[in-house]
Order: structure tokens, then C-alpha cells, then sequence
């Protein structure tokens, strides 16, 4: 009973038609579906951006989505406006069998700053209340699928291995945005973290 599957964004933004589509992001579902009958314990994770948020790149006067911008906690990528509170694009994936989800982490709710990881906000600090839960349920083996691979996957993955947590990700069910070589530097990262790449 130490096992949690952890699925990360599989929001309709995320997905084919979204304000920031991952090419196949809806491709997974199925098998994320039938793969949560695997696991004891699953945890579903949600961008929940308030309107206007720091990430937006409509946020800052001139900038363009996908273009960089520093903030005091680091270089942030400006997005397109996505997964804005309570739309339809901050939805889960309608195919998505949310009620086998034991918790739903909402994450970049603070409109100052971003949040990736399933376990910090983007200033490596500030946590989210993931890593209690899971402690606190005796959870220690975790397996990460979903959106998008090189960025919430990613950074969540790394973060649950600093923190002590054997982690697995199933690239079969996860989809990447891959922005410049950031696909193969991500799944790098993630082995160079202790992180099981399946």
C-alpha cells in the first residue's frame, strides 16, 4: 500500500484545441485510465491560474507567448493565457476517471508566481501540501504520468526525488511540449535526479 499514482495535468488546455495544446495530450487517457487500477492511492494535479496571472505573457505589455521573462524566483516562460479558474480549459479532460482520484492538488494560484511542480511552487519553496499527504498515507513509491513531460512532469518528478521518494515516469503516458531541445534535456534531468524514465 506505499504506491500512488500521481497524474499530472490532463486539463482540456493541455489538450488538442487547447490555449496550450501538448500535440497527443488526449492519447493517454485511456491508458491512464485503466492504469489507476493499479495503484491504492491516486492523486490528480490541476493548473488553476487566476486570471491575469505573472505566467500570462498577456500579463506584460509587449511580450510575446513562449518568449522569457525574470521574475525575482527566476527565468519564467510567459504562456498563452490557460487553465484560468473555473473554465472549461482548467477542466479536466472529460474522459478523464477523475473519481478515482483520492486528492486533487491545485497548483499557481499565487498570481506572482508560477507553480510546475506537483510539490513546489516555482520558487523551490514554497510547498503545495503534497509531500505531507503522501508521508502522512505512508506513500513512498510513486508513478507520474501526464502533461507536459518536459515541464510539470519533469519538475515534479525531480522535486519527489530530492525529497527522498522512489519515483517512476511512464514516457508512454506522458505527451511534451519539447520547446527547444527541452524534451531531452528534461528526461535527462529526471535520470540524473534518480528518476526511473519506464
Amino acid at each position: 500500500m506505499t504506491k500512488a499514482l500521481i497524474v499530472i495535468d490532463i486539463q482540456n488546455d493541455f489538450c488538442p484545441g487547447g490555449a496550450l495544446a501538448v500535440a497527443g495530450g488526449d492519447e493517454i487517457v485511456p491508458s491512464v485510465n485503466a492504469l489507476m487500477a493499479e495503484f491504492p492511492a491516486v492523486i490528480l494535479t490541476q493548473d488553476w491560474h487566476p486570471a491575469g496571472h505573472s505566467s500570462f505573457a498577456s500579463s506584460h505589455e509587449g511580450a510575446t507567448a513562449f518568449s522569457t521573462t525574470e521574475m525575482p524566483y527566476g527565468t519564467q516562460v510567459l504562456w498563452p493565457d490557460h487553465c484560468v479558474q473555473g473554465s472549461e480549459g482548467a477542466a479536466f479532460h472529460p474522459a478523464l476517471d477523475t473519481d478515482r482520484a483520492d486528492l486533487i492538488i491545485r497548483k499557481g494560484m499565487n498570481p506572482a508566481i508560477d507553480s510546475y511542480s506537483a510539490f513546489f511552487e516555482n520558487d523551490h519553496q514554497t510547498p503545495t501540501g503534497l509531500e505531507g499527504y503522501l508521508r502522512t498515507r505512508g506513500l513512498t513509491d510513486l508513478t507520474l504520468v501526464g502533461l507536459a513531460t518536459d515541464f510539470c512532469v519533469n519538475f515534479s518528478a525531480v522535486d519527489a526525488a530530492r525529497l527522498g521518494f522512489a519515483v517512476t515516469v511512464r514516457q508512454d503516458m506522458c505527451r511534451g511540449i519539447d520547446m527547444e531541445g527541452s524534451l531531452t534535456a528534461a528526461l535527462a534531468g529526471m535520470r540524473e535526479a534518480g528518476v526511473t524514465v519506464a
